[in-house]
């Protein structure tokens, strides 16, 4: 007997100020389930792709956050890509 599990991705798209952008990540991060996170500016440009995984916690995450800030700093209004995974 054999068991067959299939992940099904979806996403969802946020468009936060600057400011609330790395509040934002670490909230989503924070909740689990997340493959994949991505930064985008109002024009639909791509400005980082950040996979997460199982075992990404505490100091793993400081540059992650540090670059999430940089690009909030000089982005007014970005958009946050989210890739959720749903366990079928």
């Amino acid at each position: 007997m054999t068991t067959d599990t299939q992940d099904r991705t979806r996403t969802e798209e946020f468009k936060v100020e600057g400011g609330k952008v790395l509040d934002m990540i670490k909230d989503l991060i924070h909740q689990g389930n997340i493959r994949r996170i991505i930064l985008k500016n109002e024009s639909g440009k791509t400005l980082i792709e950040i996979p997460l995984t199982l075992g990404l916690v505490g100091a793993a995450l400081l540059p992650i956050f540090a670059a999430v800030g940089a690009l909030a700093a000089v982005a007014t209004r970005m958009v946050i890509v989210v890739e959720k995974v749903d366990q079928a």
